[in-house]
């Protein structure tokens, strides 16, 4: 498959598509998840548990712990409900939960967008590569640093 951008689709919110996503693995769409997901989604750059913590006490006037809050998003990440950011230490929420692309990430160092890019014959030759060194890959991902369009 040629590299290309996802882009948005006509058809269930993004948050319709998490939560039928997570409930056909059989877990539960808590209020607090959904809360997560939510501000997970509303976010137009990666953004780390702190982040969402802070969002999501606001928006409830209780605080919510960041371990809570990471809990969750390495369920959403196992679910393919987000993305992380390794070099950021920061997720995203994935636009189409049901893609199972690897993750390729432009990250820009100036204002911290990370634009998500799917090539699934750059990763395929990643996954080779490592096979051939005896390393079974779970999920690659390769993230780009350098300066985004806006920023140049």
């Amino acid at each position: 498959m040629a590299s290309h951008h996802h882009h948005e689709h006509a058809g269930p919110s993004l948050s319709d598509a998490a939560r039928s996503t997570l409930e056909a693995r059989g877990e539960q769409w808590t209020p607090m998840r959904a809360a997560i997901f939510d501000a997970l989604a509303s976010e137009e750059k990666p953004a780390s548990a702190y982040d969402i913590a802070d969002t999501v006490s606001k928006a409830r006037g209780k605080r919510v712990a960041p371990n809570s809050v990471y809990r969750i998003l390495d369920l959403f990440v196992s679910s393919n409900l987000a993305m992380r950011v390794e070099s950021a230490n920061a997720y995203v929420a994935n636009a189409h939960p049901g893609c199972l692309h690897d993750c390729i990430f432009l990250v820009c160092r100036q204002c911290g967008e990370a634009t998500h890019v799917d090539d699934d014959a750059l990763t395929g030759d990643v996954r080779q590569v490592a096979a051939h060194e005896g390393f079974t890959a779970e999920r690659p991902v390769i993230e780009v640093l350098g300066t985004c369009a806006k920023c140049a």
